[in-house]
């Protein structure tokens, strides 16, 4: 594609598919060759404070220090490029190279920018629009296959494709984590986020979800984290017919499966899972269920995620140090506390706190991701197939799939302070919540105790 530009007549190709907070995603709808079964992320700036004068490199003084070892992530001149060589180098090989699509690049000019802004503005959720913009100033977008369905086409056979954002699998045990946030090392990030996620209005209900299931190796909680992800899915939980969402959020996330919802999944469950009427659902949960549990693939990615091994309260000390700026989360804790658990983090020589805030985001990545696996079901008696195969015993189905990484972003130096900031947030809500619970419980119990006692 060396030397193609895409301009405004091809934007009338390019669909919504859905959107994080950093990227458009579009899948392609036209006939060409070259784009056929590929998706493209299209960077997006915040509405507010997007404007300035644009960097000559990618990375900031700080961040190009960070990933020194890396020349071509170092040097490089935007931020998808930046992001595109931070998979390839980083995160495929951590991952499984069979497992992570590292994508290329393709131009394309402000016009084609400017088009698909307007032709995508009414399938956006509000928040998302609210949020932020289409950066019309990219002269390139990242070009990837289309993992909601398979390479090349077989007639007549659909293809039916669940993404899903495990998040953090394991509960933290760094000895940097203070005692006033011991609860970070008995409940889950997810969790408490929930509570914090509820508070501020972003859900409705809070979701019974837990990580630790999807990661346990246990089939039977694997089941029932896959069960609770379809009772609230948010924006963690998506399903693709053919490669088109017929389950959950295009880009704001539901909160909950009502009836009619599960009705329609049920419906369009039919042409890919033989069962009785009414079972389908099930049956298409088992599958997924039974697929992340034979192929193993969460173990890497939480191998990965326990790269973050100090926590924030612990990687924040050493950020501090790599930008040399004086550390206020010092200034904010008690002289004591600081000279009894982070003194030896601001004494550490410079490469180990690179590794330590590096680990860090490579691990925030590895938290943030998506895992795709599609499927497709397999003729009786075909032996031919390239790809893994799972047996669905309920329907006597089995099924080639594959699975992949998504989402694998690169996480900005900047972030760390925030990361910070919003681990105190979360902590602190749900630990106030606990709070008012308890007060709430020991009002009841002191009322009823009254109210008994006066009957005596």
């Amino acid at each position: 594609m060396e030397g193609l530009v895409l301009e405004e007549k091809d934007a009338g190709d390019w669909a919504y598919r859905g959107e994080g907070a950093c990227n458009l995603v579009l899948a392609y709808t036209g006939s060409s060759p070259s784009f056929m079964g590929k998706v493209m992320r299209v960077q997006k700036v915040p509405r507010v404070g997007s404007a300035g004068r644009r960097s000559p490199t990618a990375l900031s003084e700080n961040e190009r220090v960070l990933w020194k070892e890396i020349d071509d992530i170092v040097s490089c001149p935007n931020k998808e490029i930046a992001a595109q060589l931070y998979v390839e180098h980083v995160m495929s090989p951590l991952l499984g190279s069979k497992y992570v699509d590292s994508g290329m690049h393709v131009l394309v000019s402000r016009e084609f920018l400017e088009s698909i802004e307007k032709n995508v503005l009414r399938e956006r959720p509000a928040c998302r629009v609210d949020a932020a913009k289409v950066d019309r100033d990219c002269d390139s977008a990242l070009l990837m296959s289309d993992h909601s369905l398979f390479p090349g086409t077989l007639k007549g056979v659909p293809c039916i494709s669940v993404e899903i954002k495990p998040k953090c699998g394991f509960l933290p045990c760094s000895r940097f984590i203070s005692e006033g946030n011991a609860v970070k090392r008995i409940i889950t990030r997810f969790r408490m986020h929930q509570t914090l996620k509820l508070h501020q209005g972003e859900i409705s209900e809070l979701s019974k979800y837990n990580p630790l299931d999807l990661f346990s190796k246990s089939k039977d909680k694997i089941h029932k984290a896959i069960n609770d992800l379809f009772t609230t899915p948010q924006n963690n939980f998506r399903v693709f017919l053919n490669g088109s969402l017929i389950f959950g959020g295009l880009g704001g996330g539901a909160d909950s499966t009502d009836v009619v919802t599960s009705e329609a999944f049920e419906d369009a469950l039919k042409p890919v899972i033989r069962a009785d009427s009414g079972l389908c659902t099930k049956n298409f949960l088992q599958l997924v269920s039974e697929t992340v549990y034979k192929s193993g693939i969460l173990d890497q990615l939480l191998e990965v995620q326990k790269l973050d091994n100090f926590d924030i309260e612990g990687a924040i000390h050493a950020y501090y140090d790599v930008i040399s700026e004086s550390c206020p989360v010092c200034g904010e804790l008690g002289e004591e506390e600081v000279s009894h658990r982070y003194t030896s983090l601001h004494s550490i020589p410079m490469d180990e706190s690179l590794k330590i805030v590096k680990d860090y985001l490579v691990a925030a990545t590895a938290k943030d991701c998506s895992l795709m696996i599609s499927f497709r079901p397999r003729a009786d008696g075909d032996l031919g197939s390239p790809y893994n195969e799972v047996h669905l015993e309920s329907t006597n189905q089995t099924f080639d799939y594959k699975a992949s990484f998504i989402d694998l972003d690169l996480k900005p130096l900047k972030k760390m302070g925030k990361y910070y900031e919003l681990d105190k947030k979360i902590v602190s809500c749900y630990t106030k919540m606990v709070e008012t619970e308890q007060e709430a419980d020991e009002a009841t119990s002191m009322e009823a105790y009254t109210t008994n006692k006066d009957s005596i």
